[in-house]
């Protein structure tokens, strides 16, 4: 093990055990922020307040829904290193430090449709499984679609080696297209991004759609990545799979 893998792994190992008691979880809370009007650009926040530290963060994604790769100077990060720290504060330097690209492909001008909403506080839901419709619009009209993760183990790398044997990825199909079923793989995970640190399970959260002035469609579904936390809790973040139906 390199110096560098040993001492994040012992600050990781520091941060578990030295977490004050009482903590019941780290979820990010989502706030999709827009598209470009063409679809080809997305972005989105989450924001909290981190165990332990007890900081308050938010961070700005925007990504090129077409490669699904962020784009140049994102994502962006803020966080409040102090005691009793503003969430709000967090929020606002994120979205200032974001403004040249949210105001670049002017985001803000085309919300989308939250289309589906999957969060963790509702405990009769399924995790793994999400169907919606792509639009509103009356039952005859209605374009419906269905989405299935599968989770798989994967061999811990880097400093998830220290703390859990397998760590987790998942498989994410489209079995409903449109109304009509289909199998299309959206992604499948062969290894992890460092940027998901230890992940221990999943949950589809949530599908935002756009619709271009041509009706060309994008849907991008959020997925919970929750990962080994603070004292043995979880730490719960999102993560953006977009797809394009029609192509």
């Amino acid at each position: 093990m390199s110096l560098r893998a040993a001492i994040a792994t012992a600050v990781l190992i520091a941060e578990v055990i030295a977490a004050p008691p009482a903590i019941a979880g780290d979820y990010a809370s989502l706030q999709p922020i827009g598209f470009s009007s063409d679809g080809k650009v997305f972005g989105f926040e989450e924001y909290g307040i981190q165990d332990g530290s007890g900081f308050p963060y938010s961070s700005v994604y925007v990504l090129d829904t077409q490669t699904d790769t962020f784009l140049p100077g994102a994502p962006i990060r803020a966080r409040v290193e102090e005691d009793n720290g503003a969430l709000p504060r967090a929020r606002r330097d994120a979205h200032r430090r974001a403004a040249p690209l949210i105001d670049a492909y002017r985001l803000l001008d085309t919300p989308g449709l939250l289309a589906a909403y999957n969060p963790v506080t509702e405990p009769d839901t399924a995790d793994h499984r999400l169907r919606y419709d792509a639009f509103p619009a009356d039952p005859p009209f209605r374009k419906t679609y269905e989405l299935q993760l599968e989770e798989k183990n994967l061999a811990a790398e880097g400093i998830c080696k220290d703390l859990l044997k397998d760590v987790k990825g998942f498989r994410l199909v489209m079995t409903e297209k449109a109304g009509k079923p289909v199998s299309e793989v959206l992604q499948d995970d062969s290894r992890i991004p460092e940027s998901r640190r230890c992940p221990t399970g999943y949950r589809i959260g949530g599908v935002v759609t756009h619709v271009d002035d041509d009706g060309v469609q994008v849907h991008v579904v959020m997925v919970l990545v929750k990962s080994l936390g603070f004292e043995g809790t979880t730490d719960g973040r999102w993560i953006a799979v977009p797809f394009w139906p029609g192509r």
